[in-house]
């Protein structure tokens, strides 16, 4: 990692989708081009995994063509947010709150059984657990997928489920930071705005987060806009504040921060390239892009040339190589 070039290091900040369902797919000139020179991370959705066996080989062409070993990651919450559907017809998963409802044992049993099917396919990494407290009973985006609209009950399952991840090899990354459980706004649509107060913030919705601290090795940060930490209408993933001031410096949180997708419309207010430079600024270490297309293959030469002019702290960067190393070390 010490002997990247500033291009190879903006490279493995970076984890990418692709499109199609076969081995084939991934001879993407773009996204193949990526692998090859340094690209931190793959995510696959429901599109990419129609077939074990296709996507299995998929995965280990992934592995052979990788410059570095990637995140190979995933959204396996269970429920509704499952992105195998087309092996099983239908969800395999109980949702994060009929696992909490079964109790301990059952969301134990749950998680192993994920995390051994991900090793199977040779996945590295899982957005999950969900550690949003799910206070708004007209949540649209959170509902089930929360263990509940009791802190205590999400930290509780919070826990056993990211340290059953760990005990199997798989990665869990916490979201969605600081709390997406009280809004009325689904952020992969447009940004919502979260007006409660810090204290009621810190003793229901951030609290999971804090006392998983030290447990997480990653934790993905939500397109919100928090007004107890910016007056200026910006989702918590470009936020200072909440990164860098917060969540690194109070809560003492020395893992991997990632954004939740960069094409959610809950950052559709910037441009990609500056929603990025902010979002390096801010703390964010890798950026989640759903596809692999040319605006987003872009980006690595623009983040480069804004590196070199002095608009993205070059400390920053190497920060994020530094930490990036340390998860997939670990």
């Amino acid at each position: 990692m010490e002997n990247l070039t500033l291009k190879q290091k903006i490279k493995q900040m970076f984890i990418l989708g692709y499109e199609g369902d076969s081995p084939q797919s991934i001879q993407n000139k773009g996204f193949l081009s990526a692998l090859n020179q340094g690209l931190g991370g793959v995510i696959f959705f429901t599109q990419n995994i129609t077939d074990r066996s296709s996507f299995k080989k998929s995965v280990e062409i992934i592995k052979k063509e990788a410059m570095i070993m990637p995140f190979l990651s995933i959204d396996q919450e269970g429920g509704r947010v499952e992105r195998t559907l087309n092996l099983y017809n239908g969800s395999r998963y109980l949702s994060a709150k009929e696992c909490a409802i079964k109790g301990e044992d059952f969301t134990k049993s749950q998680t192993q059984a994920i995390a051994e099917e991900l090793k199977d396919f040779g996945l590295n990494m899982n957005f999950a657990p969900v550690l949003d407290v799910n206070t708004n009973p007209d949540n649209p985006v959170i509902a089930e997928r929360s263990f509940s609209d009791k802190t205590d009950i999400v930290l509780k399952f919070g826990k056993i489920a990211a340290e059953t991840y760990l005990k199997n090899g798989i990665i869990p990354v916490g979201k969605h930071f600081p709390g997406h459980g009280n809004t009325s706004v689904d952020s992969h649509k447009e940004m919502p705005e979260e007006t409660l107060p810090l204290s009621e913030l810190e003793n229901i919705h951030i609290k999971p987060f804090k006392n998983l601290a030290k447990i997480l090795p990653a934790v993905m940060v939500a397109h919100v806009h928090y007004s107890a930490f910016d007056k200026e209408k910006l989702p918590a993933s470009v936020s200072k504040n909440v990164i860098q001031n917060y969540l690194r410096s109070k809560l003492d949180f020395r893992g991997l921060v990632v954004s939740d997708d960069m094409v959610m419309g809950g950052i559709k207010g910037f441009s990609s390239l500056d929603a990025c430079i902010r979002a390096i600024n801010a703390g964010v270490n890798m950026f989640i892009f759903r596809n692999s297309d040319e605006l987003t293959l872009r980006l690595f030469d623009e983040l480069e040339q804004a590196v070199l002019s002095g608009r993205v702290s070059m400390e920053n960067i190497d920060k994020s190589i530094e930490i990036i190393q340390k998860v997939k070390c670990c």
